[in-house]
């Protein structure tokens, strides 16, 4: 506790003041009053955390069911809030529109899993599996989603840009050309660039007729997506010719072959 000390200003007066309260003499006095301290850090951080709990409530758990790698959705029936489902039976009969309970008890009395099959649906779908067939049905499931994958990464393209000056020599301009090249093939867009400053756009013929010198030069690997010769900034998008590509991958394999 801090200490402060008191010293009496007006001295004391018990006769002549009469009709007011006699003051003590000093020695009469403590020597010190007492005053509390102001509260610590360290108890003004409990203070303020424990304010924030009572204004926002606790704070938020990690999801158990996201963290568990075993965790399965297709068996956390928790998901139906539906109080009927569409029910299969393990051969993928149709049992028809019964209680989520109902499909429960029947899952445990033949000692069954009960998975979903589609959550969305209206009802949803559930199904009856033996533990073997439900690894069956998960490996099938598993293995149409990597195709997918597959799929969507080989139609998935990405382009790339190529920038080149309008007075480009012919060395930088075979590098630029053998890269495009790779990239078509590759079954990436590509965008060449020819950016024209300051001064420079007088000379945007020149700039135009080497976009049209490259696109020729490209041939038949490419169309053109688009294209713009207006602005400073003049560029050409080519995107793969997926028939001459597959003409060309398979004259490599009829060529591997004969090796």
């Amino acid at each position: 506790m801090a200490r402060v000390a008191c010293i009496a200003l007006n001295p004391p007066c018990a006769t002549s003041c009469p009709g007011k309260p006699a003051r003590l003499p000093v020695s009469k006095l403590p020597a010190t009053l007492y005053f509390p301290r102001k509260p610590s850090s360290r108890v003004r951080s409990l203070s303020t955390s424990l304010i924030t709990v009572a204004r926002y409530g606790r704070r938020s758990m990690p999801d158990v069911r996201s963290a568990d790698s075993d965790y399965d959705a297709a068996l956390d029936l928790d998901r139906i809030q539906s109080p009927s489902v569409r029910l299969l039976d393990e051969q993928q009969n149709m049992v028809g529109i019964v209680s989520k309970n109902e499909a429960i008890r029947m899952a445990n009395n033949s000692e069954l899993l009960l998975a979903i099959l589609s959550a969305d649906a209206d009802p949803p779908v559930l199904r009856l599996f033996d533990t073997m067939d439900y690894k069956k049905y998960k490996y099938e499931q598993q293995k149409k989603k990597r195709e997918q994958l597959k799929r969507s990464a080989a139609n998935r393209m990405d382009l790339k840009e190529l920038k080149m000056g309008y007075n480009i020599d012919s060395h930088d301009y075979s590098v630029r050309l053998r890269a495009a090249q790779k990239f078509l093939k590759d079954g990436d867009k590509v965008k060449v660039i020819v950016n024209l400053k300051g001064r420079e756009n007088e000379f945007r013929n020149i700039a135009i007729a080497l976009i049209k010198r490259f696109q020729n030069d490209i041939g038949e690997l490419a169309t053109e997506e688009s294209k713009n010769f207006r602005d400073r900034n003049i560029f050409i998008v080519l995107v793969p010719n997926k028939a001459i590509l597959q003409k060309e991958l398979s004259l490599d394999l009829i060529t591997r072959e004969a090796l």
